[in-house]
């Protein structure tokens, strides 16, 4: 036996981690937590999304950045904004989320042990804390949340100190005039956009032939256009070479153009935090990203053991892996709480400007040989959004023809992850045009527009009818 048992142990305190083991603790359960960094909360917490999101609102606010000329003045930031101005909010965030964590470990009475977990047996975990001391703690079920970690591909010298990835950006000292971003996925666009609107020269690079390749093709190509209006060159279809330091660091493209930047931000994908963790040795064999695979119950091979979040892959974000986590712990306890996954996710991406969406895309509906109509709605026609001075933002619906059933809501502007929320609840809820259609919205606000792209659907489709 080891130094105690648990009916639960819980490896990482990210979102999925701490919500798994809360869910459990709730009903009962007894937990162990087992984590290996001084802080909780994992990546979401301290490196990836609410740094980001944090440092996003940070780059606007020290620009100026939605207030420029809506007033009939220019508002300029300050005539050099330093790491610490850049950052000094998002450590608050940081700081202040992790105090929520705590609480709410304490709250559901948790054991927290801190080090390094790695399977002995299939219920035995060692757990080696950063002085070397070594705990042995078995239970009947576990949850593996360890998360994920930066990749980093042999062509990109990551040993330069002016070379960072999603992880150590956030220790940057010394704000850049100019740099390259690798990787137009979510982490990249969102920096690219951040770094742009404080007037850094930014450049992104990406192998594709468009950003974010799962998101609407038009939402994309908006994009697009929004990061050329931020000054960011776009190499699309392109791949770095080289990268020699000198004096700066010196990129060459695939394509032949080549350029100078202070630093580089690598943001070339995630693998899952899997190492060392001795799963091989339990049945468990992770892909060659380190990623873990499950059933629709989170069971791994191994089915006492479950597994939630970014270490088992898409969609990886924080809202699914709470989500995940809380699925699983239902499931091996038999809580009859939580049994599957809403069929319908939101996705928020926090550029600048923001997108975000739920169900299908053209391209899907077309593929799927869908007969669908859609209709705009664009903030420059809506009230709030000229209060607001969003002239580029707009609301995208999809629709089936034959019976007018919502198929798909896209949205890339100002507060787009928050109105996504109602397409949402529109497409969990099987509702028809009639819905936006019938409903009276606040005046002036965003959420009209879902009336007038409505509006827009339904012309399309009486077009199509009468051709």
């Amino acid at each position: 036996m080891g130094d105690a048992h648990y009916d639960l142990i819980v490896i990482g305190s990210g979102p999925a981690g701490e919500k798994g083991g809360a869910q459990a603790a709730f009903f009962g359960k007894s937990v162990a937590l087992v984590e290996k960094e001084s802080g909780y909360g994992g990546a979401a917490t301290n490196t990836g999304t609410l740094p980001s999101k944090t440092l996003r609102e940070s780059a606007l606010y020290l620009s100026g950045f939605e207030k420029r000329g809506l007033y009939g003045i220019n508002l300029e930031m300050k005539d050099r904004v330093t790491a610490r101005d850049f950052f000094y909010r998002e450590h608050e965030v940081v700081h202040s989320e992790q105090a929520r964590i705590t609480a709410n470990i304490e709250a559901h009475k948790m054991a927290v042990y801190h080090g390094a977990g790695s399977f002995i047996d299939d219920h035995t975990l060692c757990v080696t804390a950063a002085d070397g001391a070594r705990t042995l703690l078995t239970a009947d079920k576990f949850l593996i949340a360890t998360g994920s970690c930066p990749t980093h591909p042999g062509n990109i010298p990551f040993q330069d100190k002016r070379v960072f990835d999603s992880d150590t950006i956030l220790k940057l000292h010394d704000m850049p005039q100019t740099m390259l971003v690798i990787g137009g996925g979510v982490i990249g666009s969102e920096y690219a956009c951040m770094f742009a609107a404080l007037g850094i020269k930014v450049s992104l690079i990406d192998g594709r032939d468009r950003l974010l390749g799962f998101m609407d093709a038009e939402i994309s190509a908006a994009l697009a256009r929004a990061m050329g209006k931020l000054n960011i060159d776009l190499f699309l279809s392109d791949s770095v070479v080289t990268i020699d330091p000198a004096d700066k660091l010196h990129i060459t493209l695939k394509s032949g153009h080549k350029f100078p930047v202070d630093i580089v931000l690598a943001a070339t994908g995630r693998d899952g935090a899997t190492k060392d963790m001795g799963l091989e040795g339990i049945g468990i064999v992770p892909s060659n990203r380190g990623l873990i695979a499950v059933n629709e119950h989170y069971q791994t091979a191994v089915p006492h053991i479950y597994a939630a979040g970014d270490v088992i892959g898409f969609p990886a974000l924080a809202s699914t892996s709470m989500e995940q986590a809380r699925i699983a712990m239902s499931h091996a306890f038999d809580l009859k709480f939580k049994e599957r996954m809403a069929p319908i996710l939101p996705y928020g991406i926090y550029t600048i400007p923001e997108c975000s969406m739920a169900g299908e895309t053209e391209e899907s509906l077309t593929k799927a040989g869908v007969d669908y109509v859609c209709g705009h709605a664009y903030y420059k026609t809506n009230a709030r959004g000229e209060i607001i001075g969003d002239e580029d933002g707009f609301l995208k619906l999809l629709f089936r023809t034959d019976d007018m059933k919502l198929m798909g809501v896209h949205v890339i502007g100002e507060q787009a992850s928050e109105l996504v929320h109602i397409g949402l609840t529109a497409l969990l809820s099987n509702a028809t045009a009639d819905l936006f259609i019938a409903t009276c919205y606040n005046y002036p606000t965003l959420s009209e527009i879902y009336k007038y792209a409505t509006y827009s659907a339904l012309q399309a489709r009486l077009k199509k009818l009468a051709a």
